[in-house]
């Protein structure tokens, strides 16, 4: 019992250190997809890989605001941040086919009003001088230009990364789904099992009590029972192999689109 004692908070140590492991692999591979599909939107445009590889999101319905645009504009000038109102324009961009040229006069816009802003910053940075502070907004200015100079681009690469990552985080959502739907039969299963065996246990106490005559009717009855149980058994097996076989086509059909798509951004 000892052994068993210390043992166990290492086992289970020993599982946190392997999960945190795995989440960090994953989180890994993550990032490395992302940065393999925007090469490969990028093509060979170093600078528009740059800036983007910055600014766009892996999971863009929960990291860009929920204001409305409009909203996010208004507080960027009170605060002279533009970014939150930047990244929700070029989603909603990616949302709303037809519209390019709207949201790229906006992004435009937006950028311009955010180098204003981090010139007049400057400005009066140099007036105190705080000339460290000051030369620090030069970064800012240079990607906000860059930015309003590359609007087109940046709409256009973003609308195919997030197109792709939402179909990523579709399939993501529906894998996770069918995965919960396994656990829970596998869960239900494991009750019936225990249930059957505390039953087990509590019929042999009721068959004892029994007279021979009646206890002999009682065990035909309990055969009839197992087997109708083991019937049950056997077609919640196959739904759960069904299920199984189903969700291993649709992986295997939506890795097949996935590479279309990507042969097709590729040119292949």
């Amino acid at each position: 019992m000892e052994t068993l004692a210390i043992a166990c908070p290492a086992r289970l140590a020993e599982q946190r250190h392997k999960q945190q492991g795995d989440r960090m692999m994953k989180t890994r591979k993550v990032k490395e997809e992302q940065r393999n599909l925007l090469k490969e939107l990028c093509g060979t445009d170093s600078a528009l890989y740059d800036y983007l590889s910055r600014n766009l999101y892996e999971t863009p319905m929960t990291a860009i605001s929920k204001k409305d645009l409009d909203t996010l504009t208004q507080e960027g000038e009170q605060t002279g941040n533009f970014g939150p109102a930047v990244d929700k324009a070029i989603f909603e961009n990616a949302q709303n086919s037809g519209e390019e040229e709207k949201y790229m006069s906006i992004v435009q816009n937006l950028a311009a009003r955010a180098i204003e802003a981090a010139e007049k910053e400057k400005s009066n940075l140099q007036e105190q001088g705080i000339t460290d502070r000051a030369t620090s907004l030069d970064h800012r200015i240079k990607l906000q230009t860059f930015l309003k100079e590359r609007a087109k681009d940046i709409l256009s690469v973003s609308t195919e990364f997030y197109a792709e990552k939402l179909l990523e985080l579709g399939e993501g959502a529906e894998k996770k789904e069918r995965e919960l739907t396994k656990s829970r039969a596998e869960t239900q299963e494991q009750i019936l099992a225990k249930r059957k065996e505390s039953g087990r246990k509590g019929r042999k106490l009721e068959l004892r009590k029994m007279g021979r005559k009646e206890r002999k009717e009682a065990k035909k009855q309990d055969k009839l029972e197992a087997l109708a149980a083991e019937q049950r058994k056997a077609v919640r097996e196959q739904d759960r192999q069904t299920a199984k076989d189903e969700g291993l086509k649709i992986e295997e059909q939506e890795k097949k689109e996935r590479n279309v798509r990507r042969e097709k951004r590729m040119g292949t």
